[in-house]
């Protein structure tokens, strides 16, 4: 399994987000938006609009988040197989 994590230093989410996969000892390749040459548009051209945090695992690019709802610990915890804490 190989996962992607884009996202930036200053994103609440995001950091919601790494706090789960590091709960869940998921390793995971962090992409930051800011720092990354290209990395912002590689999420506009995938997603159609800069929204982070964004997972690509294997390939499949997954916004891990609602707006307005936070982290989605529940499908998250299903999609990668742990349960949510």
């Amino acid at each position: 399994m190989a996962l992607l994590v884009y996202s930036a230093a200053w994103c609440r989410d995001c950091r919601e987000a790494k706090r789960f996969l590091a709960a869940h000892s998921i390793p995971y390749t962090e992409i930051d938006i800011e720092t990354t040459p290209g990395a912002a548009d590689e999420v506009l051209a995938n997603v159609g609009k800069c929204a982070i945090p964004q997972f690509v695992l294997d390939g499949r690019w997954i916004q891990p988040y609602k707006p307005g709802q936070g982290f989605l610990y529940n499908e998250m915890a299903a999609l990668f197989g742990v349960v949510a804490k």
